[in-house]
């Protein structure tokens, strides 16, 4: 949906060095840049979780214009019809530099990358840090673009946690080949933590998870 988005200003995180982003996504066009999550105060100071025109999905954080972390997939995702599971887990306090970002895709573990410069150990993220962030767009200042064309699901942020994929999905007894959601209300979400079922249409940037950080839907 054209330059459709939600967002919100978040608070003092539980844990700036600790993080996980959890969603379904199932893309309308498979070209042009679509962000997932976007935040920062302006150009050069941005956190930003998005599928490149090439297909391939990136994490950066940019400080003072230059990237601090630059993660992106050897894997492209370019099926229209397929629902992706996609889960950035962030640990910057790791001391092994490629666990402190960590990619998953339907349950399985990223481990091939076109480009993996991860943060230095104990850095602090624009992601999960006091300032506005956006779904499904990028934001910069007061602007925001990079609009996602498709569709979002279960969408899940935890602060202070870096979680694997069995937190937020399945194979169960019923379907042993295809992963599936899973209840999510007993996380431990953290302050700026919220989990978007989109169950009221009226309402969709309604946060179920407790904490009631609510999101502003634009368009």
């Amino acid at each position: 949906m054209a330059s459709a988005y939600l967002y919100r200003t978040f608070g003092t995180p539980t844990n700036n060095k600790k993080w996980t982003y959890s969603l379904w996504v199932k893309k309308s066009a498979v070209t042009g840049n679509q962000a997932i999550l976007g935040c920062g105060p302006d150009g050069n100071n941005r956190g930003l979780i998005y599928f490149a025109d090439n297909g391939k999905l990136y994490y950066y954080e940019t400080t003072s214009g230059s990237d601090t972390t630059s993660i992106g997939t050897t894997r492209v995702f370019r099926d229209p019809s397929a629902w992706y599971h996609i889960v950035i887990a962030v640990d910057t306090t790791q001391g092994t530099a490629s666990n402190r970002v960590k990619f998953y895709t339907n349950g399985v573990q990223e481990t091939s990358f076109a480009s993996s410069n991860y943060p230095d150990q104990n850095a602090t993220d624009k992601i999960n840090s006091a300032i506005r962030h956006d779904i499904s767009a990028r934001n910069h200042a007061s602007s925001s673009d990079l609009y996602l064309n498709g569709y979002m699901a279960e969408v899940v942020f935890i602060d202070g946690q870096q979680l694997d994929p069995t937190s937020f999905g399945e194979f169960d007894e019923d379907s042993p080949t295809i992963w599936k959601p899973k209840d999510v209300s007993g996380l431990t979400f953290g302050t700026n933590g919220f989990y978007l079922d989109f169950e009221n249409s009226s309402a969709l940037g309604n946060d179920v998870s407790g904490n009631d950080n609510d999101f502003t839907a634009n368009n």
